[in-house]
């Protein structure tokens, strides 16, 4: 069988009559290019049949117009929804987004990172500090700007949350109606330092009211509506259940809600549930969610905005700490003191 012989950059410039270099921006990068040239390179690409690759803008450009971004899972709202944001922004500069997820795999990461770096990405996004010494080293050494999000580590440039205050303000706001026997439903805190912070935030409030969160008052589940129906099902069956319930983020609140009516226990009058992230679901749980507000989209759109500052050779600031509020809702209500 004869092989099929791909025709090339060259040959779609030849025929539009242009240079290389003009041909590869009028494809790549086409508001630096006049509008007729742009026709007439688009028009020669179409007639050849030409597909544009990675390799070939990157020949005349410099680089590949390429940002990676490796993250948990694409199975949740608030990655998905920083993903969207980070390559609509990215997207508005003339790059393209290449996405890889590791489901809490730290072995699977590395072998991404590796894939990254290798096929020339000009620049690269991962999510958290937990990771393998191989990992730390690829990022290190690596030739490219690297962003961590959602965390922070002096080791690279990073755009994230306190965890650690997001878990103290819901707590704190159980505090304040009363509330003194608590449980929590995290997601694994096995690599995973958001999880590991959310919860110390908690027993932080708690110490500073003279509680405590004992380990068998938190119950680690996937990030799952299931997850959050055994998680409850876990905390209901403790010594002196507990009259508030702190969520590690608010899929695993809605679990929770699930699974309280199915025990006939109304919210908040039985047992007052709060969550973290302020998902579109938590508007329309009824009741309404008390959660704490991140703003992951804001993180998507900064952390590609970012990015790009770094590729122009500007110097953004190495640590940005966005701004995360508690949204009170329904769920949450002064502790009933039986008579």
């Amino acid at each position: 069988m004869d092989r099929i012989v791909r025709p090339k950059l060259k040959d779609v410039a030849k025929l539009a009559g242009v240079s290389l270099a003009t041909a590869s921006r009028a494809l790549a990068r086409p508001d630096l290019v006049q509008a007729k040239t742009i026709e007439r390179v688009r028009r020669a690409a179409a007639a050849l049949d030409y597909i544009p690759t990675g390799s070939a803008r990157a020949l005349v450009l410099g680089r590949s117009r390429i940002v990676g971004a490796i993250v948990p899972t694409l199975d949740h709202a608030i990655f998905a929804r920083a993903i969207q944001a980070m390559q609509t922004a990215l997207q508005g500069a003339g790059y393209q987004l290449l996405v890889a997820a590791h489901d809490y795999a730290p072995a699977t990461e590395a072998s991404a990172v590796r894939a990254m770096l290798s096929h020339d990405v000009d620049a690269l996004m991962l999510v958290g500090t937990d990771h393998l010494d191989e990992t730390w080293d690829l990022l290190s050494s690596a030739s490219v700007p690297v962003l961590l999000t959602w965390s922070f580590d002096e080791r690279l440039p990073c755009i994230g949350f306190d965890n650690e205050r997001a878990g103290r303000l819901a707590a704190e706001h159980l505090l304040s109606l009363g509330h003194r026997r608590f449980g929590m439903i995290s997601g694994a805190t096995r690599h995973n330092d958001r999880a590991r912070l959310r919860i110390a935030g908690v027993r932080a409030a708690l110490a500073d009211a003279g509680l405590d969160l004992p380990d068998w008052r938190v119950s680690e589940q996937p990030f799952t509506l299931d997850g959050g129906r055994a998680g409850l099902l876990h905390l209901l069956a403790t010594a002196e259940r507990p009259t508030a319930i702190v969520c590690g983020n608010d899929l695993l609140a809605a679990g929770a809600y699930f699974e309280a009516y199915e025990c006939q226990l109304r919210i908040p009058e039985d047992i007052s549930i709060v969550g973290i992230d302020n998902l579109e679901i938590a508007t329309h749980l009824s009741p309404p969610l008390t959660t704490v507000h991140l703003p992951t989209a804001q993180l998507g759109h900064d952390a590609a905005l970012y990015l790009l500052a770094i590729m122009k050779g500007e110097h953004p600031p190495r640590r940005v700490e966005l701004p995360i509020e508690l949204v009170v809702r329904r769920s949450t209500a002064a502790l009933r003191i039986a008579a």
